[in-house]
């Protein structure tokens, strides 16, 4: 099942048309549902924990046999790897510091995937959306940078982030694409007519 339905990702396609028509800046969007698998992060936690099930148990003496004790601890690891593995449990034992650097790392590698370092002029720019991750980040190449400090951005990406947060991504879209453009219509008018760059959503299942 897509994030977004064929009618939220046109709105935004159509957003970006719109804004592209008054400036030389190139506008791409991606949404991705998570930014990293992160299958070791249930692993070790499932690990820490079984660890941790001998020591409790040694303050019952006799309780358990040796054999019965690697059983428990055994036992426990499988079944915290199974629960710690679901989605929403796995998001709340991942530090935000370690979401949002792996969110960031996916957001620089799409600004090169989509050719973004390559329009005339450095005009490129990029929306980015990891809503596992709840976050956000506007990247942008020399021909914008050189005009706009990232200051410029960061009201738009603490609104954007807020209606990820509420489940309104496609309005954080649309309200973000708009806010954007009206400093890049004000500081990267349009000169002359081109489009050099899909202005598709591309979504990252």
């Amino acid at each position: 099942m897509s994030l977004l339905s064929e009618s939220d990702q046109r709105q935004v396609a159509e957003a970006i048309t719109r804004i592209e028509r008054e400036t030389d800046a190139e506008l791409v969007t991606v949404l991705a549902a998570q930014a990293d698998s992160y299958t070791y992060i249930p692993l070790l936690w499932a690990g820490l924990i079984a660890l941790v099930v001998p020591g409790a148990i040694n303050y019952f003496p006799g309780w358990l046999s040796v054999h019965e004790m690697l059983l428990v601890q055994w036992a426990t690891f499988i079944v915290l790897s199974l629960i710690f593995h679901i989605p929403k449990i796995t998001t709340r034992l991942i530090p935000r510091s370690v979401r949002h650097w792996r969110a960031s790392s996916l957001a620089r590698y799409q600004f090169l995937e989509q050719n973004l370092h390559c329009t005339e002029g450095g005009t490129g720019m990029l929306i980015f959306v990891s809503e596992a991750e709840r976050y956000v980040e506007i990247l942008v190449d020399r021909g914008i940078s050189s005009r706009l400090s990232d200051d410029t951005w960061q009201a738009s990406v603490e609104t954007f982030t807020r209606h990820v947060s509420q489940g309104e991504t496609l309005k954080g879209f649309l309200e973000c694409i708009e806010s954007c453009g009206e400093q890049l219509k004000r500081h990267v008018p349009a000169t002359h007519e081109r489009n050099e760059l899909p202005n598709r959503l591309i979504i990252l299942e």
